[in-house]
């Protein structure tokens, strides 16, 4: 289950902040959704300003271990296990057994991380976690959920050492399209 802390609308300082990196005065202007896509498919430093934070309850523990694997733009809060603190010998405690995970994520960290965790290589907890994560940022941002894409859609092959075959089929040639267009 994750619960949705806060999102901010931020673009219009997005698009200020890309404007003084080439030397001209922010415009006020609210920008379009085809600027939008542009500067997150360019992965320009403004879009750093963007900014996520949600809360997965009864998340196992093996798949929090997934997330917390990331580091760069995102900052992780996990319920202890240690026995001082929940009274529960840890040592008992399986991989299964349920945390909370709480996090704050800028907007190149749901790119990186979608690449990695929608994976059809991800395991298919982890690949529901995140995908629970990505509906949630569509609900508020359907531009940037729309770059949060699988690895070998953001590079255009697969780049694993087993792939499960999806750069194979049509569905793949279908997102691809529909990912590397500009709107």
């Amino acid at each position: 289950m994750i619960q949705w802390i806060e999102y901010d609308d931020v673009w219009l300082s997005v698009k200020g902040s890309a404007r003084t990196t080439v030397n001209k005065n922010a415009s006020g202007e609210y920008p379009s959704d085809r600027w939008k896509n542009q500067i997150l498919l360019a992965e320009h430093s403004p879009i750093r300003k963007i900014k996520f934070s949600w809360k997965w309850t009864n998340l196992k523990s093996w798949v929090s271990v997934h997330f917390v694997r990331h580091w760069l733009g995102i900052l992780h809060y996990v319920s202890t296990q240690r026995t001082d603190r929940t009274g529960v010998n840890r040592d008992n405690s399986t991989q299964d057994t349920p945390v909370t995970h709480e996090c704050e994520a800028n907007a190149q960290a749901l790119i990186n991380i979608s690449r990695k965790r929608l994976c059809n290589q991800a395991s298919p907890e982890t690949r529901e976690a995140w995908l629970e994560v990505k509906t949630g940022v569509k609900e508020a941002d359907p531009v940037l959920a729309s770059v949060m894409v699988r690895e070998c859609i953001y590079r255009g092959f697969c780049p694993e050492m087993k792939s499960c075959g999806y750069v194979n089929t049509e569905a793949y040639k279908k997102e691809l399209e529909e990912y590397r267009k500009v709107r």
